[in-house]
């Protein structure tokens, strides 16, 4: 007889962690390669196998039917060869995109060593929030936005306050109106758990880009930075947050963290 076996193992990590700087994105690659990318090489590599072994029987007369395999079996790949190729041009984008949070949240980590608290990949129902900062200048969420360069050039967005044009040309997402209500979400948020009215401020940071701001944009409430100037903008905010609601926010925020790791 074999000794009883001893009891499962726990973990001694009881609570959900915080979340890393693109772990939405982290978390939508693997989804992608796991669904698209595996399903439709293992699809095209079953075709493949058929229209090798149909040809074979043909070749060494075993009476074969390729013609009609082949006929079946090529919208299947013709589709799958699509898919795959979809699937690839969207793990480049949201590879990009990840890249520029963690990125970002690289420059944020620094603030760390001002008394600033930083957080990432907060969740909410349907969106994530990439960054937000906890100190008292305030409480700031950070929309991370990401786009290839200019292979020559100075790579420049101009901000007019409603909207951020590149070359003359809107950019698709409405990135301000986007930061602006993923701020007042986590305003609400707060108020409901904290119980405080909280300023959030809204900000949109565009890694490796220059911003230009038109002079009515400098009134805006949404900030639209390369993420290397945040650090400036923050040092010269007044206080306007106690240290007691500083440690009532990071306690607030980082339970909801914990309690909603995904929510998609």
């Amino acid at each position: 007889m074999f000794k009883k076996r001893q009891s499962a193992k726990i973990s001694p990590i009881t609570d959900n962690l915080l979340r890393n700087p693109g772990q939405s994105l982290d978390e939508e690659l693997q989804r992608i390669w796991d669904e698209d990318i595996s399903e439709a090489i293992g699809i095209l590599s079953l075709t493949f196998t058929l229209l090798i072994y149909e040809w074979v029987q043909w070749i060494f007369n075993i009476d074969p039917h390729p013609l009609v395999v082949t006929l079946l079996l090529i919208p299947l790949m013709l589709f799958m060869i699509l898919k795959l190729y979809k699937a690839k041009q969207l793990r480049r984008r949201l590879k990009m995109a990840r890249d520029g949070e963690k990125a970002v949240g690289q420059y944020l980590s620094d603030l760390r060593e001002q008394g600033h608290r930083v957080y990432h990949d907060i969740i909410g129902k349907n969106f994530n929030i990439d960054h937000v900062i906890v100190s008292d200048r305030g409480i700031f969420t950070v929309e991370t936005k990401t786009y290839s360069k200019p292979s020559s050039g100075r790579p420049t967005l101009v901000f007019d306050v409603n909207q951020i044009t590149r070359n003359g040309k809107p950019l698709q997402q409405d990135a301000v109106q986007q930061a602006q209500s993923q701020a007042k979400w986590l305003h609400d948020l707060l108020q409901e758990s904290t119980g405080r009215d909280l300023p959030v401020k809204p900000v949109v940071v565009f890694p490796g880009w220059f911003i230009e701001k038109t002079p009515e944009a400098k009134s805006s409430p949404v900030w639209v930075l390369n993420p290397k100037a945040l650090p400036k903008f923050l040092e010269h905010e007044p206080q306007r947050i106690s240290a007691e609601d500083v440690k009532l926010t990071a306690y607030h925020l980082s339970r909801y963290i914990r309690a909603n790791p995904t929510d998609y």
